[in-house]
């Protein structure tokens, strides 16, 4: 499926979506790097096939195959992350906290695309899992390499969208049948 299917496959009650779908991708605060592997990790995390398959397949004229490969590394990587980090962060006992998590992260340093992007996705993707943690650490990295609140919002916008419209997808059979046709 086409993104464009993917957009007309969105019932009339969720038309927000639809122009919001368009709308992100055009935002200025972000290059074309950062948009579509903000979209790429995003839809991935979101979980959703069709969804994935529709931005992944538009992703392909906009990223190479590294950088392809790197936004879905985020993904992955912080689909891990953002649980464990999730749970220290909401369990009451603070003992969590000073507990190594020796778990392989090798991919936050060795994911061979650019620090930044990498951080926005990971960004992106924690807001999608709602891990608060993993959010800050994010931002702050990203803070700290000189990226704005205003970058980091347009990402988080793209991500948002992709994460409503993934839950569509999931609740309405309807809207499935109408993107397979």
């Amino acid at each position: 499926m086409t993104l464009e299917q993917l957009q007309d496959a969105i019932p009339a009650y969720a038309k927000d979506l639809k122009l919001n779908l368009t709308s992100v991708f055009n935002q200025s605060e972000l290059t074309p790097q950062q948009s579509w592997g903000t979209a790429v990790a995003t839809a991935h995390a979101a979980g959703n096939k069709e969804v994935y398959d529709a931005i992944l397949l538009a992703a392909q004229s906009h990223l190479d195959a590294a950088t392809l490969d790197g936004a879905k590394a985020a993904a992955a990587i912080m689909g891990m992350n953002n649980i464990y980090y999730r749970f220290q962060h909401l369990a009451v006992n603070e003992k969590y906290s000073t507990i190594p998590a020796r778990l392989r992260m090798n991919v936050i340093r060795t994911h061979g695309v650019d620090p930044i992007n990498f951080e926005l996705w990971c960004t992106a993707v924690s807001a999608v899992h709602g891990c608060g943690k993993c959010i800050i650490a994010h931002e702050k990295t990203l803070k700290e390499k000189g990226v704005s609140e205003e970058t980091i919002a347009a990402s988080i916008r793209i991500a948002a969208v992709l994460h409503a419209i993934a839950r569509l997808f999931d609740v309405e059979p309807a809207v499935k049948s109408a993107a397979a046709v």
